[in-house]
């Protein structure tokens, strides 16, 4: 069932706007439903705005408890921050500011850029080997594999084990890559090491030398 709230945001009644890159920031960072609708309600207004809590609980239609668990998200993700700050008369008030949101987002921008070729080769690999398009559900499973730091050309070695075996599926290459590091391989020189010490161990012959009968 799709989200009341999140329905409410793209009405044309209130319409508020949000980038692709956003979204896919937000989605990087976990963020749930509640935080990433408050998200996009900050980006929609005046940054620095005033706290007003009563305004945001009657155009988002939060209870308090899920407006205090989203900010209380977006803070602990380091996107918002509430800052103390005087007005023209001196009162103190409380003012929601997002400024480390966009010094996050270009972060993320970079990271990707630099990344996108070696993800997009990973991809085509996959599709290749498998002879078909992978699904959306298998980018996600190969961009958790590299979001885990776990090396292309390990991914590759999975992939090529599970091809070896006539498996063309992702949960297979997933529970090879599982398997690998719980035996400590967590690069392709460990595999060929672990690979140079079983046929040593196959192809080894032992003697018994009789030291009575010499």
């Amino acid at each position: 069932m799709v989200n009341k709230k999140l329905l409410e945001l793209v009405d044309n009644k209130n319409h508020f706007t949000v980038d692709k890159c956003v979204l896919l920031c937000a989605r990087k960072m976990k963020l749930d439903t509640d935080s990433l609708i408050l998200l996009i309600y900050l980006l929609n207004g005046e940054n620095n705005q005033l706290f007003n809590y009563k305004k945001i609980l009657k155009e988002l239609d939060f209870s308090e408890k899920e407006l205090l668990s989203a900010i209380s998200q977006l803070k602990e993700k380091k996107i918002l921050s509430i800052v103390m700050q005087k007005d023209d008369n001196g009162i103190l008030e409380e003012r929601l500011n997002i400024n480390s949101f966009y010094e996050i987002l270009v972060s993320k921008l970079l990271d990707d850029t630099e990344t996108a070729g070696s993800e997009n080769d990973l991809f085509g690999i996959f599709e290749k080997e498998f002879g078909r398009t992978l699904s959306p559900m298998e980018y996600d499973i190969i961009n958790d594999w590299t979001e885990s730091k776990i090396s292309k050309d390990l991914i590759i070695a999975a992939l090529k084990e599970a091809v070896f075996n006539g498996v063309s599926n992702l949960r297979y290459v997933d529970k090879i890559l599982y398997e690998w590091n719980k035996k400590g391989i967590k690069n392709v020189s460990d595999i060929e090491k672990k690979n140079k010490k079983q046929e040593d161990e196959k192809s080894g012959t032992y003697y018994e030398y009789d030291w009575l009968n010499e």
